[in-house]
C-alpha cells in the first residue's frame, strides 16, 4: 500500500467513526472540500503534513493518534 492509500484509508476510517461527510470534514477542519475529495480518490501523489495537521486539530484528533494505526506500518507501506 502507498502511503497515499493508507491517509486515504485513515480518512475514510475516521469519517465513518465520527459519522461525518467530507463536506462536515471539511468545515470543521478548514480544508477545502476539494482537498478533502483529491486525498480520498486517491487523486494525489503527495499530501502536505499541514494538511493533515489542519484535518486532526480540526477534529480533536493528535497527529500521534491519526499515525497510530496498523496501515501505517512499514510492512504494510511500499514507498
Amino acid at each position: 500500500m502507498k502511503l497515499i492509500d493508507a491517509v486515504a484509508t485513515k480518512l475514510i476510517k475516521i469519517k465513518k467513526e465520527k459519522d461525518i461527510t467530507q463536506y462536515k470534514m471539511s468545515v470543521l477542519t478548514g480544508v477545502p472540500q476539494s482537498t478533502i475529495s483529491t486525498i480520498i480518490k486517491r487523486q494525489t501523489a503527495t499530501i502536505k503534513l499541514s494538511t493533515i495537521y489542519d484535518i486532526c486539530s480540526g477534529l480533536g484528533i493528535e497527529l500521534a493518534e491519526f499515525f497510530n494505526d496498523d496501515v501505517f506500518k512499514n510492512e504494510n507501506l511500499d514507498d
